[in-house]
């Protein structure tokens, strides 16, 4: 299968083209520039949005994996608003030229506060700029192939948890600071539950989910199960031998962050047991009798 992956060069895009890769598809990976691309994929240095015939342009690929975003992680940022326009008209150009499939990357913040386990019909009320953007981009998708040929995948993302110090994940946060050789880091009480899962996880489950065609729609890239957040936080620091101290109560915890939020991985799930992939199963509905007392 031949897979256009966007954003490529990005923190996501790096792991989830290594593992398109050793899946055995072949990649194209865009972004502005390919420097840390795996050197197995065909690369496109560009500007995304300024290609004239992008599914030409690309080769004419059979998927298109969307991972290029914006300030991810900026939820307030009026560019997830000022850049929708263009994520949608290269969309459109990719589904009127007849590519089989679009998966675009999504986020649970699509959804606002919401107490327990996230599945595709859980209503969306997003409460940050990020989270209406992607919103607006799911819904917009899913009108564009209605009635066409194309297959859509939008693969709600989740908590992602790495080593990366340039990522802006609490994670990186966190590992940057005790590189940086601080004593502590701000915190909030870290009660919340969320939904975490390792980036290489991560990264299997994307390669997955997109590289086969009879299980579309929402997919949760999630692990299946609530964890706090400080206890999180505190067994990422003690598998990586740091010696940084938690300051709990530095910071208030966000309004729309919700108590206990996780996702239904029933899909992802089927799709690894189906296809026999060397995945682990994640989540189980038994887990289901938590205490509900959840971040991105």
């Amino acid at each position: 299968m031949k897979i256009l992956v966007t954003g490529a060069n990005g923190y996501l895009g790096q792991g989830v083209v290594k593992a398109l890769l050793d899946n055995g598809h072949s990649v194209v990976a865009a972004d502005f520039k390919t420097t840390y691309v795996d050197v197995r994929a065909e690369k496109k240095d560009c500007d995304l949005f300024s290609i004239e015939e992008p599914y030409t342009y690309f080769g004419k690929p059979d998927v298109l994996l969307h991972l290029a975003w914006r300030d991810g992680f900026v939820h307030y940022s009026e560019n997830h608003i000022a850049d929708l326009p263009k994520h949608y008209h290269f969309l459109k150009q990719m589904v009127d030229a007849g590519i089989a499939k679009i998966s675009v990357m999504g986020t649970m913040h699509e959804i606002g506060f919401f107490e327990g386990s996230i599945n595709e019909n859980t209503p969306c009320h997003p409460m940050s700029l990020y989270g209406i953007g992607k919103d607006a981009l799911r819904n917009c998708v899913a009108m564009m192939t209605n009635g066409k040929h194309t297959n859509w995948q939008w693969l709600r993302g989740y908590y992602i948890v790495g080593h990366s110090e340039f990522g802006c994940s609490i994670f990186s946060k966190i590992t940057a600071a005790e590189k940086e050789g601080k004593a502590e880091f701000p915190f909030t009480m870290g009660q919340n539950q969320f939904d975490f899962i390792d980036y290489n996880d991560f990264c299997a489950q994307v390669a997955a989910a997109v590289g086969q065609d009879e299980i579309n729609g929402i997919i949760n890239i999630c692990s299946g199960k609530p964890e706090k957040l400080a206890d999180r936080v505190e067994r990422f620091i003690k598998e990586n031998g740091y010696s940084i101290k938690l300051k709990y109560g530095a910071f208030p915890d966000r309004p729309y962050d919700s108590k206990a939020v996780w996702g239904d991985s029933k899909k992802i799930n089927q799709i690894i047991r189906h296809y026999h992939l060397n995945i682990k199963p994640f989540g189980d509905a038994s887990f289901l009798g938590l205490v509900i007392p959840y971040y991105t």
